[in-house]
């Protein structure tokens, strides 16, 4: 500053000599005011610095070090696949993070070398306590649990830093969650059997315990569902008896067996039960239409030739490889081994084909057996 000061007082005293000068040479000034002048002009400038320097008194300037806050020290790892225990045992979540942290106030009597392993450590134990009471069939709900549970900062166990994750992802091993989706398939599975099964035994237990409780019962539950049709629920009482008996496995009673129809009249006048109730009554088979048929040709029972025609008629449907219906036919008709007119003698020596139905044997040999 003093240096700049003295600098300025002989600019200024040079300026106002060549202002003087050039002034006096234009007047053409005399010697002796030359002389005056000279002193006058150096005495000037260090007048007036004096007077100013005694106006603003000493000025002490100072340099201070300007210091600055020491910056943060910020680092990040990456964390993949790491397996953190679920609320099921052997199902782990994998989770995935970036793993942010800063030290804390770093002593010198405890360095921390390796910052990173304290910060993964923090994170991993603060994910562990929701992972391991959460159920790994929530993968996705819990990845975002933990988004934002560990986008705060929290200080580690020790207190060296603060630590947080982001970039959160959190999944299964494939063949657990492929196990995870077969089990949830059988649960649904499982689930809709037992309503089918509930919903059958409920069904069950209305037929057996209310509809089928009696004949009664029956035939109010037949008449509310036909409550236009009074005349069919009336020609149906001997069918309904019948089904009420069946259900409650008890004869039917005394009182209403004269309701019960002959089968040829109950073929036309049951109709409409028949085909509610199909599964309570089997369907004719052949052996039944053979005997409608020989009821048609005046054939009653007990006569020989319902039998001997039977037997033939068994024979023709064996050759067309139908033998469980030819034995049934046999069987219901029971046909001789040979049929003999009333007043004629048995053959004594039968050829090949003589004396016989076909697919039969002379009556002495059956006889003898």
């Amino acid at each position: 500053m003093t240096t700049g000061c003295k600098a300025t007082t002989v600019f200024l005293t040079i300026l106002s000599g060549l202002l003087l000068t050039i002034l006096g040479l234009t007047q053409q000034w005399p010697a002796p005011v030359w002389v005056t002048l000279v002193p006058v002009l150096l005495a000037v400038p260090f007048v007036a610095f004096s007077i100013a320097a005694r106006r603003r008194g000493p000025a002490r300037i100072t340099f201070e070090e300007q210091l600055t806050a020491a910056p943060v020290e910020r680092t990040e790892h990456r964390v993949s696949r790491v397996a953190l225990p679920s609320n099921w045992a052997d199902y782990d979540f994998l989770i995935s993070a970036t793993v942010r942290w800063y030290s804390l106030c770093p002593s010198d009597d405890d360095p921390v070398l390796n910052p990173s392993g304290l910060a993964v450590e923090a994170v991993l134990d603060r994910a562990r306590a929701i992972t391991e009471l959460r159920d790994p069939t929530r993968a996705s709900l819990v990845q975002h649990e933990l988004s934002g549970a560990l986008s705060r900062m929290r200080p580690d166990s020790t207190g060296h830093l603060q630590a947080m994750a982001e970039n959160v992802t959190l999944t299964l091993q494939e063949h657990d969650q492929e196990r995870l989706d077969r089990l949830a398939g059988v649960r649904k599975d499982k689930a809709v059997w037992e309503h089918q099964r509930k919903y059958e035994q409920s069904k069950r237990k209305y037929l057996g315990e209310d509809v089928l409780k009696d004949t009664g019962s029956a035939v109010v539950w037949w008449l509310a569902k036909n409550d236009d049709h009074v005349e069919k629920t009336v020609a149906d009482l001997g069918l309904l008896a019948r089904l009420a008996s069946a259900a409650n496995d008890t004869e039917v009673p005394e009182r209403l067996r004269d309701l019960i129809p002959a089968p040829r009249e109950e073929h036309y006048s049951r109709e409409p039960l028949r085909e509610q109730y199909a599964p309570f009554e089997p369907a004719p088979t052949a052996a039944d239409h053979l005997s409608d048929a020989l009821n048609a040709m005046d054939f009653p029972e007990g006569d020989p030739r319902r039998g001997m025609l039977a037997k033939q008629v068994a024979d023709v449907i064996r050759t067309q490889d139908q033998h469980e219906t030819a034995d049934d036919v046999l069987r219901r008709f029971d046909p001789p081994a040979s049929f003999v007119p009333d007043g004629a003698e048995p053959p004594d020596s039968p050829g090949p084909g003589e004396g016989t139905m076909p697919g039969t044997r002379p009556r002495e040999e059956d006889d003898e057996h």
